[in-house]
């Protein structure tokens, strides 16, 4: 028992320190460092509000909360994923010579984004503020969000992580498949304006789904329908799943290739 709680203690120890690690390589030589995770969310919301609010003053309320939240959801998953994907590859060295779970390596990204999303959050509370959004019992609702999108993240990350050690372009790929993600996630438009055959694949998007359960208790003041609840943690717990399952199917041949 002892011997287990000290394993998983060193876990976390060496997970902070890598975390820490990916924070500091990735603000190096920024004079404004993580400054900038509260900042771009900022500078993006004004660009797209300029935009799109006049198109859609009168389908959505509150139009830069609206695209804020959706924004610091899917840039969440964005780096999560995209920077997971190359976890093993980009510490090659490192899962030669230590002998670390090598899932390690991917949750330190998954972690690193996480932190980021965590300072982009107040930029998040500033504009809650601005616009006078009332708080309400509602948004303690939003870990839950956050929690649930996590664990898809990070199946997708295991996923993509293996991939990426035999098949490098897939990198490419992916960017494509994040820049379609993007619009069909409804970040800037109302899902109602689209065709009844549009709204049925934006409503089955994960990422679509975490962004309307954050929106429903942050900007609507309302409890997620019970579908919404069903969709976000069925693909949390799918998600992740599939992704460990598919890492530990393939992680030693991750090995023999390395």
């Amino acid at each position: 028992m002892n011997s287990s709680r000290e394993e998983r203690r060193q876990y976390f120890f060496v997970l902070k320190q890598m975390v820490s690690r990916e924070v500091k390589r990735k603000y190096a030589g920024s004079r404004l460092g993580i400054v900038w995770s509260v900042l771009n969310p900022l500078l993006s919301m004004t660009v797209m509000s300029l935009i799109f609010s006049t198109i859609f003053r009168r389908s959505i309320e509150n139009f830069p909360v609206y695209y804020l939240t959706g924004s610091i959801f899917m840039t969440l998953f964005s780096h999560a994923t995209s920077h997971g994907m190359t976890a093993l590859a980009d510490n090659r060295a490192m899962l030669l010579k230590v002998k670390l779970s090598k899932q390690t390596f991917v949750a330190a990204r998954v972690f690193t984004a996480l932190a980021d999303f965590a300072f982009t959050c107040v930029a998040y509370v500033m504009m809650l503020v601005v616009f006078r959004i009332r708080p309400t019992f509602y948004m303690l609702l939003f870990p839950v969000a956050v929690f649930f999108m996590l664990l898809f993240a990070t199946g997708i990350a295991l996923t993509l992580s293996v991939i990426y050690v035999f098949f490098g372009d897939v990198k490419y790929l992916y960017s494509v498949a994040l820049h379609l993600l993007t619009y069909v996630s409804a970040l800037f438009y109302p899902v109602e304006r689209l065709s009844e055959p549009m709204q049925r694949v934006v409503n089955w998007n994960p990422v679509y789904n975490y962004i309307h359960f954050a929106r429903d208790i942050m900007i609507y003041e309302t409890m997620p329908e019970p579908v919404l609840w069903l969709k976000i943690v069925f693909w949390g717990i799918s998600g992740f799943s599939a992704g460990y399952l598919f890492f530990h199917k393939f992680e030693n041949l991750v090995m023999q290739k390395m």
